[in-house]
């Protein structure tokens, strides 16, 4: 299996697995323009700061996204990725039994698992978009000490409406239970659609919001990512914090992206737009079930008789890497997701996929 380690982007698996070195990969959700202009310069540049231990408290990045968010730096836990961050809450705030939506990201219950709780879920139905229905999350929020769900949520990419979130975060508040809101996609969705309670956090402060800067800004081998919260579970976080786990590049890195310019959003959010949108409609020529999300993915469901696990295979023979979806609780065996990326490369991957859907011996296309 190509995902041994939970997560797309495997590329070391995928050369052991295919026996070559190239891929086109849709398996990771990574901004297909790049970092933005002038951040590899200035991590180049900064190559000799090597030497120095980064700042412990991450004060230059926390004062830019301060700015950015309308947040005070004190509501901000800067950490190494999503990943830490959730870490971080989970053992500040040491819950018992954790709730999930699935299906979901896999980091969810498998930190949970790691520190020693219960993890119980409720299930979201096809027919809405893989969203589980408000009243069932509300009733794991009763029954649970903290409830992780996405928004938009991964793998489906679909958002629940603001005042779907404002219901759970008034039920975490009235019940004592903790609410985490991933947002790591959430900035590739235009500023005026996305639903979020960041400018009313204030007014819940038992929910958090985790977000990712590796995906949006394409520097996930740097590992960067923060949470935004009420300032005394901040300060629980950053106590359980391993000191420098940020380090000095991805620091900086995420200052040269914060003031790179509002260009490089607009042009990525348009890009994304167009190309989920000829994406999926031509996974639904080839005969696959779309589920219409918001980020810069799709899930689909592969037409039958076709598996995952074999379209994964015959792509991988061709040079390019699919994510199998078929271990999310929830979807079935035929369930993949893919990203999206330029006009030419989503081409290639619907061409391929097409000749293998037909039976066409493979042929070169890795890049």
């Amino acid at each position: 299996m190509l995902e041994r380690y939970g997560h797309g982007g495997d590329l070391e698996s995928a050369a052991e697995i295919y026996g070559r070195g190239a891929f086109l990969d849709f398996s990771a959700n990574i901004n297909p323009l790049g970092p933005p202009p002038g951040v590899m310069e200035k991590l180049r540049d900064a190559l000799p700061a090597v030497i120095r231990y980064p700042d412990p408290g991450h004060r230059g990045l926390k004062e830019l996204l301060s700015v950015r968010l309308g947040v005070r730096p004190e509501q901000l836990c800067i950490g190494n990725g999503a990943a830490e961050c959730m870490a971080l809450i989970l053992l500040a705030c040491r819950p018992r039994k954790v709730g999930i939506v699935e299906p979901c990201f896999s980091e969810y219950r498998q930190l949970s698992e790691q520190f020693g709780a219960e993890v119980q879920s409720v299930y979201g139905t096809r027919n809405n978009g893989w969203r589980a229905e408000t009243g069932e999350i509300e009733k794991l929020l009763r029954a649970v000490d903290l409830l992780f769900i996405g928004q938009p949520n991964n793998p489906n990419g679909i958002q629940y409406d603001r005042e779907v979130l404002r219901r759970l975060a008034g039920v975490a508040e009235r019940c004592g239970t903790y609410l985490v809101i991933d947002e790591a996609f959430i900035d590739f969705i235009p500023d005026k659609d996305r639903q979020t309670l960041l400018p009313e956090l204030a007014r819940y402060p038992r929910t958090m919001l985790v977000r990712s800067m590796t995906k949006f800004y394409a520097i996930p081998g740097l590992r960067l990512g923060f949470a935004a919260a009420h300032p005394d579970l901040v300060q629980a976080m950053t106590g359980k914090q391993v000191t420098w786990s940020v380090n000095g590049l991805a620091l900086l890195a995420g200052e040269a992206c914060l003031v790179s310019g509002e260009a490089y959003e607009r042009d990525t959010i348009n890009l994304i737009t167009e190309q989920r949108g000829l994406l999926a409609a031509g996974l639904r020529k080839l005969g696959c079930d779309v589920t219409e999300g918001e980020a810069n993915f799709l899930l689909a469901g592969l037409p039958a008789p076709w598996t995952a696990e074999k379209m994964q295979t015959e792509m991988g023979r061709r040079g390019m890497l699919i994510r199998s979806c078929a271990m999310y609780p929830g979807l079935g065996r035929e369930h993949i997701r893919v990203a999206v990326k330029t006009h030419a490369d989503n081409t290639r991957l619907l061409d391929v996929m097409g000749e293998v859907i037909a039976g066409t011996p493979p042929r070169n296309v890795g890049s």
